[in-house]
């Protein structure tokens, strides 16, 4: 096997185990977004208000911790949940107001 050979080689190798973390990721983000549509729909019906800044604060927190556990950059695992956030808040307030996402 010629150096090229190699070096293509272990890319593949290490490419395959990127695919199916990222499809891992993808399924238990559609998994998460179940549930908080569900919390969404609950909210609705018992007049909560679409966002809890003070859950988020503790998830953010949370998260946070968990990052520097796992040697990851907590301001990006941050960001991350913060985008999480945002988006299931859209639903949530799509829900209250059409019922729907």
């Amino acid at each position: 096997m010629t150096e090229a050979q190699t070096h293509e080689a272990q890319l593949t190798a290490y490419r395959e185990s990127i695919d199916n973390i990222d499809a891992a990721l993808v399924f238990m983000l559609a998994e998460r977004f179940k549930i908080t549509k569900a919390v969404g729909f609950y909210k609705k019906e018992h007049d909560l208000p679409p966002a809890d800044p003070s859950r988020e604060q503790k998830q953010i927190e949370r998260l946070r911790d968990l990052a520097k556990s796992a040697n990851l950059d907590p301001e990006f695992s941050e960001k991350f949940l913060q985008f999480v956030i945002r988006e299931v808040i859209q639903h949530h307030e799509r829900i209250r107001e059409k019922g729907e996402i």
